[in-house]
C-alpha cells in the first residue's frame, strides 16, 4: 500500500490534516516514509495517527465496512499465513511472490484493527475446503492458486462494492481504495503464476467459485448505453472489476467459515 499517498490524498479534501494530526509533525511523517519502515509496521504507525484523527467519530455505517473488510482480510492473511508454513507448497518465484501478499494482507489486518480499535470483530475459524470443495488446499499447489485467485479478485469487488457507502468519508474511503488497489495488484500477479494475462476479459468463466466472477462481464453503467466507438466488448471487459454488494460476497466467503 502507498502509505505516503494516503496523506497526500488526504490533504487534498482536508487541508488541515497536518493540524488534526498534530500528534506527528509535517516533516517527522515523511520522515517516517523515508525511512525503511516494514510493510507490517508503517499501516500500525498511520492508522494510529489516523483514528486519533478521526476514529472518535467513527459512525455504525463505516464501522460496518470496516469489519466486513476486515473479515475479508483475516480470510486472506490466514490463507497466505497457512500456505507459507505449509512444507512444499510454494517455493521459487512463487514463494518469492506469495511472501509478499502475505505481509500487505497481514498489514491490512493490522491497519483496520487500528482504526476500529476496540469496535473491530473478532477472527473467525476458517476452512478452507469449503465444506470439502476445494480439498487439500495446503497440500496441492493448483487448488491453492484456485482460492487465492478467487480470494484476490473477490476483495477486489468487495472493496469496490462498499465504496459508495463511506463517500462522504474521506480518508476512511481513501484507505479503504488504497486496500483494493493492493488487492487488484495481486490478483494480477497471481494470475501471472497461472500462466494467464494479468487482467480478467468478461467473466473468465469457467471461473471458481463461478460467484466470484457473476456479472463481471458487464460494460454499460448508469446512464452510459453504448461503447466507445471502436473498442471491443472483450477490451471493454477488460477495463474494470465490477463491484459486488455485501450479500453476493458474504455468499461466496460463508463456505470458508468454519
Amino acid at each position: 500500500m502507498n502509505l505516503q499517498n494516503i496523506i497526500s490524498e488526504l490533504e487534498k479534501v482536508d487541508g488541515d490534516v497536518y493540524d488534526r494530526l498534530k500528534h506527528v509533525s509535517r516533516r517527522s511523517m515523511f520522515n517516517m516514509f523515508s525511512r525503511k519502515v516494514t510493510a507490517v509496521a508503517a499501516p500500525t504507525v498511520l492508522a494510529s495517527a489516523l483514528n486519533k484523527a478521526y476514529g472518535q467519530a467513527l459512525n455504525p455505517t463505516v464501522v460496518d465496512v470496516l469489519n466486513f473488510a476486515l473479515t475479508l482480510e483475516y480470510l486472506e492473511a490466514e490463507f497466505y499465513n497457512v500456505g507459507m508454513d505449509s512444507p512444499g507448497l510454494l517455493t521459487g518465484t512463487a514463494r518469492v511472490v506469495y511472501g509478499q501478499i502475505q505481509k500487505h494482507e497481514n498489514a491490512h489486518v493490522a491497519l483496520l484493527k487500528s482504526v476500529l480499535g476496540s469496535q473491530a470483530v473478532a477472527k473467525p475459524a476458517f476452512d478452507f475446503t469449503a465444506k470439502g470443495m476445494f480439498p487439500n488446499p495446503f497440500g496441492n499447489y493448483q487448488v491453492y492458486l484456485t482460492l487465492s485467485q478467487a480470494f484476490e479478485d473477490t476483495g477486489v469487488r468487495a472493496y469496490k462494492g462498499q465504496a459508495p457507502r463511506i463517500i462522504d468519508n474521506d480518508p476512511i474511503l481513501t484507505t479503504a481504495l488504497q486496500i483494493h488497489s493492493v488487492e487488484a495488484r495481486h490478483a494480477a500477479r497471481v494470475r501471472e503464476l497461472r500462466g494467464e494475462k494479468a487482467w480478467i476479459t468478461g467473466n473468465t468463466s469457467p471461473g471458481v467459485p463461478a460467484a466470484v466472477y457473476a456479472g463481471d462481464e458487464a460494460v454499460r453503467h448508469l446512464e452510459i448505453s453504448s461503447l466507445y466507438p471502436g473498442v471491443p466488448v472483450e477490451n471493454s471487459t477488460q477495463a474494470w472489476d465490477e463491484p459486488l454488494s455485501k450479500e453476493d460476497v458474504l455468499k461466496i466467503v460463508t463456505p470458508f467459515l468454519a
